[in-house]
């Protein structure tokens, strides 16, 4: 198999840090690109990378993907077998792929809202960031519920962690601590141990 050519654009912390934790995870060669945030704006040509303005971009084998659940996922399948993806003949296939989808259909995005309006536009609309907190607060509770003991499914550590995981820990690093429950702390204690969450961490401060 030939080496594969990986190049993550990546702002500190936001969604793409999904894919540069599942790089790690997976220990593929990438590179790496860090941005302020936001690359739209503030890293010159970035458009022309990503029509979308969005982070992640990630450039796999010169195709581009920008769905930060997507691409952990494609990272294992394409480049495995990993025991990171369920393949469809595992029982728990379809919570895997609900839970992949979940962590940012279901709660990253409320997250995103209640960010703009309290750190990106400050003060324009207080209403909809309080209630997107709470909302946000109410679907991680009853998410944590459907969840396994330890991770998300399948009685180990797959590429739906790091998606349900990278949104406990936006949460924590955005003002909704209140809204994370010790059940969805404990959570994220675990897979911040994982020495690939903790290279992710350190490649980003570079």
């Amino acid at each position: 198999m030939s080496v594969p050519q990986i190049h993550l654009y990546h702002c500190a912390d936001a969604r793409s840090f999904r894919a540069l934790w599942a790089l790690e995870e997976l220990g593929l060669p990438y590179e790496l690109t860090l941005m302020p945030f936001p690359p739209r704006a503030r890293f010159e040509g970035y458009r022309d990378v990503n029509p979308l303005g969005t982070v992640p971009a990630c450039l796999i084998d010169g195709q581009l993907m920008t769905e930060s659940s997507a691409i952990p996922h494609v990272l294992a399948t394409r480049f495995g077998p990993s025991p990171l993806a369920l393949v469809p003949d595992e029982p728990d296939y379809p919570a895997y792929m609900n839970f992949l989808v979940m962590g940012e259909a279901t709660l990253t995005f409320p997250q995103t809202i209640h960010l703009r309006y309290t750190r990106l536009e400050p003060g324009r609309c207080p209403e909809a960031a309080a209630d997107y907190a709470q909302w946000f607060g109410a679907r991680l509770h009853n998410a944590l519920k459907l969840m396994g003991p330890q991770f998300a499914c399948a009685g180990r550590f797959t590429m739906a962690d790091v998606s349900v995981g990278y949104a406990v820990m936006l949460a924590m690093s955005i003002g909704l601590e209140e809204q994370v429950p010790e059940a969805g702390r404990a959570y994220l204690d675990r897979l911040s141990q994982r020495p690939a969450f903790q290279r992710a961490k350190e490649k980003q401060q570079r």
